[in-house]
């Protein structure tokens, strides 16, 4: 059963059958919004949570939010979740393309493009994103921010830019973006931000790793991104900001900014680590080792 829509098929099953039932959770109501969503969504996770036989969740710092909330921690498994490396791919994207995307936004080539892919929403932080451009700005002029994604925020993204006055750095995708065009927008970019302040997981980190992409990611609060990006040592491949301080996220964007073979080098380290980690082979193998547990 996954999240909270599934749960009174859940439910009905493990009442009616001796079937084990597995609840898988991608996220919590109290999670999304900010303890103040429905009573009655919160009813069925935590109804689900009482019965099921195991929780699978999807990061490490999901799993300790669950457990602080009161759910079993005898129940709950961490399955990360993947992303398929042949598919996101940078050897599969021809120069010409990704020229086309970056010429679409008008970015000429020695400048920089800061890519953010996500919903427009207060979790996901590109808000704070846009009030970090400024300070970034200031030392890199050369820099242009595409926003792809669509929201409740889009207004105040366009009003944002505009009284900041730096609508000439930014542009935004309004727009649900498919598959293999925002491929290569990853492939056009130089550094993808994420930061988010809840993000139980987080694809996107994981997309842009695929593409060889260095990536800067909010890790405070209940956010998986910090078990998929490592920011420091010989593996880094990428920055740990506090998504809820615009200062700290331009402080991640000038320090990948800062020096650009370092920055290639952690694009490397990100594709490495999720060939090791994070495809939909190793979550289907983890995830079947926790179904036969229970037969």
């Amino acid at each position: 059963m996954h999240d909270w829509l599934s749960s009174i098929s859940g439910l009905i099953i493990k009442n009616e059958t001796k079937i084990p039932v597995v609840f898988h959770t991608h996220s919590t109501e109290w999670g999304r919004s900010e303890g103040q969503g429905s009573e009655v969504v919160s009813h069925f996770e935590d109804a689900m949570a009482q019965n099921s036989d195991r929780i699978i969740t999807v990061s490490y710092a999901m799993q300790q939010d669950l457990i602080r909330h009161g759910w079993a921690p005898s129940k709950i498994s961490t399955v990360w979740n993947g992303v398929d490396p042949e598919r996101y791919n940078m050897a599969k994207c021809k120069p010409e393309d990704v020229a086309a995307i970056r010429e679409k936004y008008g970015v000429p080539k020695d400048w920089n493009m800061l890519l953010f892919v996500g919903k427009l929403s207060w979790v996901k932080g590109a808000r704070n994103l846009l009030l970090a451009m400024p300070s970034v700005l200031k030392e890199y002029p050369n820099t242009k921010l595409v926003i792809l994604g669509k929201g409740e925020e889009q207004r105040d993204i366009v009003e944002s830019a505009d009284r900041l006055n730096i609508k000439n750095n930014i542009t935004y995708r309004f727009d649900f973006v498919p598959e293999p065009e925002r491929i290569m927008h990853y492939a056009a970019s130089d550094v993808c931000i994420f930061p988010s302040v809840y993000e139980p997981f987080g694809i996107v980190s994981l997309e842009a790793m695929a593409m060889e992409k260095p990536v800067v990611v909010g890790a405070r609060g209940v956010v998986g991104f910090r078990e998929q990006v490592l920011s420091s040592g010989s593996d880094q491949n990428g920055v740990h900001v506090n998504g809820a301080d615009p200062l700290d996220i331009a402080w991640g964007i000038k320090e990948t900014l800062r020096n650009p073979e370092k920055a290639r080098n952690w694009g490397k380290n990100g594709r490495k680590r999720v060939l090791e980690y994070f495809t939909w082979r190793k979550v289907a193998d983890e995830t079947l080792k926790i179904y036969e547990s229970l037969l």
